[in-house]
């Protein structure tokens, strides 16, 4: 019994496996995603692969030169040595960009677009202001309040002299 489900096991992950490389549809592509790629960081000072992958002749050469002794090239020589392996270098990568200015720009235009929502909103969406806003129906609306003695305990009712009609000090 324990066979059988082993080998039924393995005959399933068999199929399963031929049919997942093949697809129905030939060989399964390897995404780009998946390679190595050449990123130029600071926090990554040694990027997976070079920055140049098809070498030209002249690099070609250049490599074969590199397998000899470094006191034989010139300055020229290593720094195209450089530029194969790296785009880059760390004073070009901390060198300061100008994207301040154009993120600064961009809030700027949202901050300024969103006043504008709001004014057209004040204008067209909202009415005029309620009634009981102005000030003479807050004062009945106070009275009223101290006539029903609401909070008397520790409310503004509290603070209310009856006897005077006037707020006590």
């Amino acid at each position: 019994m324990l066979a059988t489900r082993a080998l039924r096991l393995i005959g399933k992950r068999a199929i399963s496996t031929s049919v997942c490389v093949r697809g129905g549809h030939g060989v399964a592509k390897v995404e780009d995603y998946t390679l190595p790629a050449y990123f130029d960081k600071r926090e990554e000072p040694l990027p997976d692969i070079c920055y140049v992958q098809t070498l030209s002749p002249e690099q070609k050469s250049l490599k074969e030169k590199e397998m000899g002794s470094w006191a034989s090239l010139s300055n020229d020589e290593k720094i195209a040595l450089y530029r194969i392996s790296f785009k880059e270098s760390f004073a070009e990568m901390n060198h300061p960009t100008s994207e301040w200015k154009s993120v600064l720009a961009g809030m700027f235009f949202l901050i300024g677009f969103t006043g504008f929502v709001v004014l057209w909103q004040r204008k067209y969406v909202y009415g005029d202001v309620p009634h009981t806003f102005d000030p003479e129906y807050k004062a009945k609306e106070l009275q009223r309040m101290l006539d029903m003695r609401i909070n008397p305990v520790e409310g503004f009712s509290a603070k209310w002299d009856y006897e005077n009609k006037q707020w006590k000090k």
